[in-house]
């Protein structure tokens, strides 16, 4: 908290999306940001179209359900258990009975910022402009014209812009074009979420689309995208709540963590974390990394398939989960690191372990622990890459809100499923 100060942006990691543990420390750390430092809202790897249902219940809006895990437990896209979970539930829940004694302008919001949910957000779009501006129909009719051969599967859609290269993009700027009039409009008349969020779901349609037509590509492409697409929504919130906002954002290591401390820039990545950083550096930005040498952890074998809980076997050596466990075996530690000039490629060999470069274990949502050692490791300088780090020695596997099932056929970039 100390390290954190008056810092406007903090954002909280986790190894896997599967880990209860990594859940838990950062719901204890958000309560306190709101609670001690009037944090305005939490910002999670989540659709936004969901995410949006979430934040009606726990501001209390009218007509939404007085429980959030009501609406967790109803997320349906794989991997649904990343937030339809106990322990998000449990944090919902809180911010609720937080935001009841609040005046609804005070309240704290919880927004998903993703790519993911093209159809979704398409459908939000049509709704919202049906109740509000019958008169601008035409332009979503156009898009899910456009969209309606793809029966909502993304692979289909991405093989056919391989044909077409525009595939319907022109159709989706048209619609976006309009619906940022519109936005621009409320907010300098009354602020509304409503019409924000009608934009911030045809934002959701062009990075959609775009991720969508080169996710066959093997390059970073197509990462990129998605993670500039999450910068930008962040801003977009701060935007909107204003000058003293402040945000917290949960997204896994592989999002939060400063890409340029790692092999992904190497290779042309680019993340978050290094976005936040190199736009807000001026207003605070803290991230902070998570890690654990062993336990459990819920994932799936492929992208889509049933997820069930797995081992997690010891790290490997000389990784940074290993040499922690080594020096603190059982123990949970907090390490904050002093302020650095980040460098790149980042600087090493100053005698400190944690300006070394060594590997850092990131399990996604699709996990074999039989390649652990193999696949799962980046090569990460973490003074650079982080501002603390959280080490949790061993660490359980969360529990889902609803029976697994196979979902959504989205693929995934490398570290899978993160």
């Amino acid at each position: 908290m100390e390290r954190i100060g008056d810092a406007r942006y903090v954002l909280l990691g986790e190894a896997s999306h599967g880990t209860a543990d990594y859940y838990r420390v950062r719901d204890l750390l958000t309560r306190r940001l709101i609670e001690e430092k009037g944090f305005s809202f939490v910002a999670v790897e989540g659709d936004w179209p969901d995410c949006q249902a979430v934040h009606c219940a726990v501001v209390a809006a009218p007509g939404a359900p007085e429980d959030p895990g009501e609406v967790l437990a109803g997320f349906r896209r794989w991997p649904a258990w990343m937030w339809g979970n106990t322990d998000v539930a449990a944090f919902t829940r809180w911010l609720r009975r937080h935001n009841e004694a609040l005046p609804p302008e005070r309240r704290v919001g919880f927004f998903g910022l993703d790519v993911y949910s093209l159809w979704e957000s398409l459908d939000a779009v049509l709704a919202h402009l049906r109740e509000h501006d019958p008169d601008e129909v035409d332009h979503a009719l156009e898009a899910c014209r456009c969209f309606e051969p793809y029966a909502r599967d993304p692979q289909s859609y991405a093989l056919a812009t391989s044909y077409v290269s525009e595939g319907c993009a022109p159709q989706v700027v048209s619609l976006l074009t309009e619906l940022r009039r519109r936005a621009a409009q409320a907010a300098a008349m009354d602020g509304s979420l409503a019409e924000f969020a009608a934009r911030q779901n045809a934002e959701v349609l062009a990075g959609a689309e775009a991720y969508y037509r080169v996710m066959l590509d093997s390059g970073p492409e197509s990462w990129n995208i998605r993670d500039r697409h999450m910068a930008d929504t962040l801003d977009r919130l701060m935007e909107h709540y204003g000058p003293e906002a402040k945000a917290v954002v949960w997204e896994h290591n592989t999002h939060i963590g400063d890409a340029r401390a790692t092999d992904m820039a190497d290779v042309g990545e680019i993340n978050v974390g290094q976005l936040v950083r190199e736009r807000h550096l001026g207003r605070g930005v803290v991230l902070v990394g998570f890690g654990s040498h062993s336990g459990t952890v819920i994932a799936a074998d492929a992208w889509g398939d049933t997820p069930r809980i797995m081992g997690v076997p010891a790290a490997r050596r000389g990784s940074v989960e290993d040499l922690l466990h080594r020096a603190l075996p059982g123990e949970r530690a907090l390490f904050v690191f002093p302020h650095v000039q980040f460098q790149h490629p980042p600087s090493s060999g100053r005698g400190e372990w944690f300006h070394e470069e060594h590997g850092h274990r990131a399990i996604g949502v699709v996990y074999r622990p039989q390649y652990d050692r193999v696949g799962n490791y980046v090569p990460t300088v973490l003074a650079q890459r982080y501002d603390a780090f959280c080490y949790l020695d061993r660490t359980h596997a969360l529990t889902p809100l609803h029976p697994w099932s196979k979902g959504s056929l989205e693929e995934q970039t490398w570290p899978a499923g993160v």
